[in-house]
């Protein structure tokens, strides 16, 4: 019986022993036995760079492998794949690119990079024909982007809604569960080491903003300036307007929102109320999801653990695994396209429901007022909710309004807020299906 070939040893140099990167070195030292028999793939952990060689951790790493200096990854000529879980745009550009230019392929998970700068690494990895895996830098281990690149890639995709930060979740769900207020939420959070001590990142906006330049750029195959992707946060939500639309039938998310028409894409992140019976309603917790719509494969629902040590990890193994392969068989990697940039369509001309909640003095008239404000301006009203109040003269007065324009929209909210009868700015949320 002929002797079984030794298989080819493929070897991994890791920027990063964080909480990411801890999990990454103990999937495939732990496991590194089923991972060959499963593969025939031989993967081996070279070398590890890390900012202290002194520094504490929860796992044991022999020394030698350790090193405060990056370079040593980079110009190790037996290093096949450069694992980057460090973080942050710079250096970490340039050492991805230093890789990349020395024969090595790139996994991270880096989606602050990946949207910002994206472009560029994305060419540097094209000029060396080089891999690079970025499926850990958008939804923890949801396969998303394999999904997108591979599954999906006869399919066009109509639009997505995607709950991409597992923080904004757990807060929208613990204020919707508990009747928190945002503080109260925030901190709990906080307690559970589910959000940041400085939580602006995900609470602003800016995390799933960057998830969505990613996801839409393989969506729609096109490049995503991160400037044109519309902004908002959770901060100034209130208890009483998950209450009341939980009242109404609906739910608030954060979504990072992508839908592709023929005059262009449209880009935005922002508290969305949802009817309860939407298959992104019931994602609760730290939980992420994506909802898509292909033309060929239909409605998708991908769901899973958007972060945490072992979840992102997974990400990450799976794209070394795949780089792996490729080296292992000696096949050249498929070219990555330089998609075109398609245009991104300002707010102004996005089209929407709306919910409207505004602060009112009770008095006759007043209402007729706000509606024949709106009229004027093209926004037809679906429904009005009138609550009562006990303890002031003015009385919160909510509106459902069919699809407007939003420039059409902020122009009929300038006027009322003057309104000496509206004593608060109005809470405005949009309406998606």
């Amino acid at each position: 019986m002929p002797r079984k070939e030794p298989s080819r040893a493929v070897n991994i140099g890791l920027l990063g022993l964080g909480t990411v990167g801890s999990g990454v070195y103990q999937i495939l030292t732990s496991e590194c036995r089923d991972i060959e028999r499963k593969t025939g793939l031989r993967l081996v952990v070279k070398k590890i760079a890390v900012r202290s060689l002194h520094k504490k951790r929860k796992i044991r790493v022999p020394q030698r492998i350790l090193t405060t200096q990056v370079r040593e990854l980079i110009e190790d000529p037996s290093i096949d794949i450069f694992v980057e879980l460090a973080g942050g745009i710079h250096p970490v550009k340039e050492w991805i690119s230093a890789a990349l230019r020395r024969g090595k392929h790139v996994v991270t998970a880096n989606k602050a990079l990946l949207a910002e700068e994206g472009l560029s690494v994305y060419r540097e990895s094209l000029r060396a024909s080089r891999r690079l895996g970025l499926e850990a830098s958008v939804c923890g281990g949801i396969p998303i982007i394999k999904a997108l690149t591979e599954g999906l890639a006869s399919n066009r995709i109509s639009h997505f809604f995607g709950i991409v930060n597992g923080t904004c979740n757990f807060i929208l769900t613990a204020m919707s569960r508990g009747s928190l207020s945002f503080q109260k939420a925030l901190a709990e959070a906080q307690a559970k080491g589910y959000a940041e001590r400085d939580p602006k990142l995900d609470i602003d906006g800016t995390d799933s903003a960057h998830k969505l330049a990613i996801l839409a750029r393989l969506a729609f195959r096109s490049e995503i300036p991160l400037r044109k992707i519309s902004v908002e946060g959770i901060r100034s939500l209130s208890g009483a307007d998950i209450e009341y639309a939980k009242e109404l039938g609906y739910v608030i998310k954060l979504l990072a929102i992508g839908k592709k028409w023929k005059r262009g894409l449209e880009l935005r992140v922002h508290p969305t109320m949802l009817p309860l019976d939407h298959p992104l309603a019931s994602v609760r917790g730290v939980y992420n999801a994506v909802f898509l719509r292909a033309d060929r494969a239909g409605d998708l629902l991908f769901y899973g653990q958007g972060a945490g040590m072992f979840p992102t990890a997974s990400a990450v193994v799976s794209d070394i695994l795949d780089i792996a392969r490729n080296i292992s068989s000696g096949s050249r990697p498929a070219a990555q396209p330089l998609f075109p940039q398609l245009p991104v369509l300002p707010i102004d001309d996005v089209k929407s429901k709306y919910y409207l909640r505004f602060q009112v003095e009770d008095k006759p008239g007043v209402l007729g007022q706000i509606a024949r404000t709106l009229g004027r301006h093209d926004i037809s009203i679906l429904s009005v909710h009138q609550k009562e109040s006990y303890q002031s003269r003015s009385v919160p007065v909510i509106i459902l309004t069919y699809e407007a324009r939003e420039k059409d929209l902020r122009k009929a909210l300038g006027i009322i807020r003057a309104m000496r009868q509206v004593s608060e700015k109005p809470v405005v949320l949009r309406v998606e299906k």
